[in-house]
């Protein structure tokens, strides 16, 4: 009966110990989160330490990019080390699109054009607005940026905005730029930009 009774206390004890650990280690990184400097983006914190999609998917603004992120299949690709700049359209660029262009986008026949478009948006490297304001400036007023599709986004400036436009001449305007992740940079833009088709 003494055995039962110090194996039972033991295994208590134990248990004790082991969650106090994990508290501990919740603890720990919850202040460490607490710490980092971040930017709101959609009513909630992005973490430096977490990566573009970790972040991408606390956003309220992203969320139509997020399940455009999951159906071309890139959400291993944008979790991967990087570095990455990727100019993040919100919910409400894309409501602007044609009537019916995202549900047609989002079928998996499409999945090729999506991932197409999607990667129009990314750039290779991390290009803060500093660097993105240098090669405006170096460039007489427009930078290239080569993107990861293989098309090319213009970036320019109006007063203090930065602009970007697309092979189709359409704009989008940087609405909140820095957003920085654990493997790259997020800018926000305000209208979906698209490659030549």
């Amino acid at each position: 009966m003494k055995t039962k009774n110090f194996l039972t206390s033991a295994f208590f004890a134990l248990t004790v110990m082991i969650s106090s650990e994990a508290l501990a280690q919740n603890d720990s990184s919850a202040s460490e989160l607490a710490k980092q400097k971040t930017v709101t983006v959609g009513g909630a914190p992005m973490y430096p330490s977490k990566n573009i999609v970790e972040n991408a998917v606390n956003s309220k603004d992203h969320t139509t990019l997020v399940a455009a992120v999951k159906a071309a299949d890139l959400v291993e690709t944008l979790q991967s080390k990087g570095p990455f700049t990727v100019f993040a359209p919100t919910n409400e660029a894309f409501a602007n699109l044609p009537k019916g262009t995202v549900e047609t986008l989002l079928k998996p026949e499409n999945k090729k054009l999506l991932q197409t478009i999607l990667t129009y948006h990314v750039v290779a490297g991390k290009m803060s607005a500093a660097d993105i304001a240098t090669a405006i400036k170096k460039g007489n007023g427009k930078a290239t940026l080569k993107t990861v599709s293989g098309g090319t986004l213009t970036a320019w400036t109006k007063g203090s905005e930065v602009y970007l436009t697309d092979e189709n001449g359409n704009s989008a305007k940087v609405t909140i730029a820095d957003v920085n992740q654990s493997n790259g940079v997020i800018h926000v833009i305000d209208a979906v930009v698209t490659p030549k088709s």
